[in-house]
């Protein structure tokens, strides 16, 4: 396997990694990454969803005892039982979504200039709800209703559009329905898992004729980059959220957006196509 592949699958794991799980759009981050290390044919485009497997694997080593006492009560447990429920209604809409509309988005949207774009609108939509402060009426992952992750799941839908980032719009639109800050972000994780492994499987199913035991080393290099640093970033969100808000995450959204909207139309970038 040519070494200079393999470090572009470890680059591309770490960015995976470290932005899934914030507010700042991973996808978003694979496109610009993607074109800047000329790893953006269709392959790439595989390895840039097969990897979320690889973070959406740390959700499950941080949480595996709350997943595991689920596994082993949904049988007869209604706190397990409506835990898995909450998952499952909020999993469904961005599935179908996705399913229908997956392949129009990605022809039109997955280019630098439109996630630019996405970046900050998804940004002044991040500022606009953290100055409305409003008392959480869900304090625990745990009293969720099925309405609440209901909207949740409608809230990730609008993750489809490449920039706006999946766990912003599930954290953000969680505290917009009334989910405190800890609620919102933990839940984020939660759905992550099916969302995640669904998205990928999928992909790299669909694409399995553009793949070859000789890839396996670059999955390999991507996913173990990815767990490592999302399970570094998982860590380090639950500590950040419980006194911060994410207006540092818009910030900065906002003068990424700018630098590539500034060098596409200067030139100084040829971002081209992804």
């Amino acid at each position: 396997m040519d070494p200079i592949l393999l470090l572009k699958a470890l680059i591309l794991g770490v960015v995976e990694g470290l932005t899934e799980f914030l507010p700042i759009s991973s996808t978003g981050h694979l496109i610009l990454a993607g074109v800047l290390l000329e790893f953006n044919d269709a392959k790439g485009k595989v390895f840039e969803l097969a990897i979320q497997t690889g973070a959406m694997l740390a959700v499950v080593w941080e949480y595996r005892r709350r997943f595991a006492a689920v596994l082993g009560g949904l049988a007869s447990e209604r706190a397990a039982q409506r835990f898995a429920l909450n998952v499952a209604i909020a999993f469904v809409p961005a599935a179908l979504l996705g399913l229908l509309f997956g392949k129009h988005i990605k022809a039109h949207l997955f280019a630098p200039v439109p996630v630019a774009l996405a970046f900050i609108v998804g940004a002044v939509i991040i500022l606009w709800v953290e100055s409305r402060p409003r008392p959480a009426r869900v304090d625990s992952v745990d009293d969720m209703t099925p309405v609440d992750a209901l909207k949740v799941g409608l809230a990730q839908c609008f993750a489809l559009i490449p920039g706006t980032s999946r766990s912003g719009a599930t954290i953000i639109g969680g505290m917009m329905f009334g989910l405190s800050r800890k609620a919102a972000t933990e839940f984020s994780f939660f759905l992550a898992v099916p969302t995640l492994m669904a998205a990928g499987a999928y992909d790299t199913y669909k694409n399995r004729d553009l793949l070859s035991v000789n890839d396996l080393p670059m999955f390999a290099v991507g996913l173990f980059a990815a767990f490592v640093s999302a399970y570094l970033c998982i860590r380090w969100l639950i500590r950040f959220v419980a006194t911060c808000d994410f207006k540092p995450f818009a910030w900065y959204r906002i003068v990424f957006g700018i630098v590539v909207l500034v060098t596409a139309y200067a030139g100084w970038v040829d971002w081209g196509q992804h």
